[in-house]
């Protein structure tokens, strides 16, 4: 056993009993056939057994490349030697709202979670790595997103677990390598069209020669803080919401001086979540201009933001849908 393996084993070992899988539970992988979620397989297929968990495992083939098929085969293949079972394949539909990338992910995560519902499983195992993360955060910076989008993704959201987050993309390919694994390297991963690949490609290897070895640890560590601070904050966000915020059948409806005497990172938060719970998306630059009716009044007329009408009333704030609600929506 390598090192490379034992890391791989060991992350996941310490995950699945960090979030406290019990005997008998299902759980699957997500594999592609990629270096990453090969390597996630067979160590969970060494570990599995150890903690009496039952192993299943999904593969989506979004059939954007002919090859795909084959490879779903041939994956299944594989897995089903490793122990896996049940193992499905699941064909996608990709649509291009959003773009290929965001497309392709939204149709692959819907097809996981029908298959994860379906077996009733306790988790998903997913192959994200170090990083995955890493370009996440960069993506999100340059998007000027807030700490929610900055602090990437979670070892634990939903059903879905990460065990492979502490470790970087080159431990899980040389664990491939190490346990002669086959795995298939997808073309679009260096299909430099896609924002994530330039920014593996490109940005990341120009940081790390500008600013020296240690940026991928770096932003992974910017993350997990501001994940921390994320879900404080949301959480206090939540409490003031339902503390405030009066609900009615297609409206809502919270006093200026409450609101507006909050800090303004809760101010901003129940404001998004009173535009949310609406059916409403809304970015910074609407939250801000809400924020003005509390903030700076003059007599503004009704704000018309993404799927809701704004209207300081007195000394009240009244969120209204533009759309048809069902009774009991918001």
């Amino acid at each position: 056993m390598t090192q490379a393996v034992a890391d791989v084993r060991r992350a996941i070992r310490e995950s699945l009993e960090r979030h406290e899988v019990s005997s008998g539970d299902l759980v699957l992988v997500a594999c592609s056939g990629g270096p990453d979620s090969m390597a996630l397989a067979a160590g969970l297929s060494f570990e599995g057994p150890k903690l009496d968990i039952r192993l299943g495992a999904v593969i989506v083939d979004h059939g954007i490349q002919t090859i795909t098929v084959k490879v779903a085969a041939d994956t299944k293949h594989a897995l089903e030697s490793l122990g896996f079972d049940p193992v499905r394949i699941v064909k996608v539909s990709v649509g291009v709202e959003g773009g290929l990338e965001a497309a392709a992910r939204s149709a692959r995560y819907e097809a996981i979670d029908e298959v994860g519902a379906e077996l009733d499983a306790k988790f998903v195992l997913l192959g994200h790595t170090q990083n995955d993360q890493a370009e996440t955060v960069l993506l999100g910076l340059a998007r000027g997103a807030g700490a929610r989008s900055l602090s990437g993704m979670a070892e634990l959201t939903g059903r879905y677990l990460r065990p492979l987050l502490p470790l970087s993309r080159q431990t899980t390919v040389q664990a491939c390598i190490d346990a002669d694994l086959e795995v298939w390297n997808d073309p679009h991963n260096g299909n430099e069209r896609f924002s994530r690949v330039r920014v593996r490609e490109q940005v990341l290897p120009i940081m790390e020669e500008q600013l020296g070895p240690g940026v991928l640890e770096a932003l992974t560590r910017t993350a997990d803080q501001l994940r921390e601070d994320a879900d404080f904050l949301e959480l206090q966000a939540e409490r003031a919401y339902h503390s405030l915020v009066k609900i009615g059948p297609t409206s809502l409806e919270v006093n200026v001086k409450a609101l507006a005497e909050l800090p303004p990172a809760i101010r901003f938060r129940v404001i998004r979540m009173a535009g949310a719970a609406l059916e409403g998306h809304l970015h910074r630059s609407h939250v801000l201009e809400i924020d003005r009716l509390l903030t700076n009044w003059h007599g503004q007329k009704p704000l018309s933001v993404p799927s809701v009408r704004v209207e300081r009333t007195g000394e009240n704030i009244v969120f209204k849908s533009t759309k048809t609600l069902k009774p009991g929506a918001c």
